[in-house]
């Protein structure tokens, strides 16, 4: 699949393909999927345990994830998947409130899936996205 573009942004993004053997994000002609981000410092890979902070968190590395696979961050995407731990209104409200404050000007289509247990202990909340960058 070598006409594909693969990234993984520094910190974190570097960490998890070399210890589990994945990428950040492709880019696939004029679309970028995004593996799903948690709420981690994405350079220490360390997790605030308030489920505020951490979804505020997750939606900073879409864009961190989005921007370093070369597209404009949030403005671009159409389609959000989200994970959480648990799914109650607290994290409903939370994430709402990020939509409108990363985008704005526009709706994406939404999965909002409640889950047992996200990739690592401390997770409570994991977004992918998938983003069109008009050429």
């Amino acid at each position: 699949m070598s006409h594909l573009q693969y990234h993984s942004y520094e910190g974190v993004g570097e960490r998890n393909l070399k210890q589990y053997g994945y990428s950040q994000a492709v880019r696939i002609g004029d679309r970028i999927e995004c593996s799903g981000q948690g709420g981690w410092d994405p350079k220490t890979g360390a997790y605030n345990t308030n489920i505020e902070a951490q979804i505020k968190q997750a939606f900073a590395n879409v864009d961190l994830n989005l921007r370093d696979a070369g597209g404009k961050g949030w403005s671009q995407v159409f389609r959000v998947n989200s994970y959480h731990v648990p799914l109650n209104n607290e994290a409903l409200t939370i994430m709402v409130g990020e939509f409108k404050k990363w985008m704005p000007d526009h709706s994406p289509i939404w999965t909002c899936v409640g889950v047992q247990r996200l990739g690592e202990d401390d997770m409570r909340v994991e977004i992918e996205v998938v983003a069109h960058v008009a050429e």
